[in-house]
């Protein structure tokens, strides 16, 4: 039975719709929680997939979070291996790192349901291709990710070009939240935190905007989420295809 590793950040972010999913498809998953054990030194040789989590942490405070430097040398561990790996959001800024590319903040932060556009690519992509050409997602994020140049660029919103790629057959990065149900966005909303980054972002609309907003895209987000997250779990277990990177040092 293949087992999938996963990094968790903050209790706040969790798998999602993503978790039922996955054992549906009769994977075993291990959580690492570095909010919990901050020191964790998993051994991911061990794993057939990867999936890194969202947080409020930056991929620029590796100095004060040791454990960022542990997710980015496991996420190139990964790689090498050529197995498949999700980073959603943080998880995505982490395997653009790794890659070469810079993660940099944001003009305005996404916060909300924002229409996404698929590239040509990622119209095509086995992956990412449920999506379709347009489809509202939820966002939340101040940070975002370059493109690496050994990726393909797969989606982009309006306000932010850079929201998903793929590296290699099964490596994926996506600045979206496809994993939220309306019990998760209602948490977030009502997390002190999180409330107040809402507050002081600028953005035009507000929690009950949101609310309103999540009553209509929900649904169809989840129905389209299911068939990605899908195609994804089905390069588990796939045979390994190696990849060679760069040697790299984190610090």
């Amino acid at each position: 039975m293949p087992r999938i590793l996963v990094f968790q950040h903050v209790a706040a972010e969790p798998l999602g719709t993503l978790d039922p999913l996955i054992r549906r498809r009769g994977h075993r998953i291990r959580f690492v929680n570095f909010e919990r054990e901050p020191d964790a030194q998993p051994n991911v040789d061990r794993y057939r997939g990867l999936v890194v989590l969202g947080g409020p942490m930056n991929v620029e405070e590796r100095g004060v979070r040791p454990h960022l430097l542990t997710e980015l040398r496991a996420i190139e561990r990964m790689l090498e291996l050529g197995r498949p790996v999700l980073g959603i959001c943080l998880g995505a800024q982490l395997l653009a790192h790794v890659l070469g590319a810079p993660v940099r903040r944001i003009e305005r932060p996404e916060i909300g349901w924002y229409p996404l556009l698929t590239t040509e690519a990622g119209q095509a992509d086995p992956v990412l291709a449920p999506l379709g050409a347009a489809s509202p997602v939820f966002q939340w994020h101040g940070r975002h990710f370059e493109v690496p140049s050994t990726a393909v660029h797969l989606a982009r919103t309006d306000s932010c070009e850079q929201q998903a790629f793929r590296y290699g057959d099964s490596a994926y990065g996506f600045q979206f939240h496809l994993e939220m149900d309306a019990p998760l966005i209602e948490r977030w909303l009502a997390t002190p935190a999180y409330r107040d980054e809402l507050a002081a972002s600028g953005l035009p609309h507000d929690d009950a905007a949101i609310r309103a907003l999540t009553q209509t895209h929900i649904a169809p987000m989840q129905a389209k989420a299911e068939a990605v997250f899908n195609n994804f779990l089905d390069l588990v277990g796939r045979p390994d295809r190696r990849f060679v990177l760069p040697s790299r040092e984190f610090g």
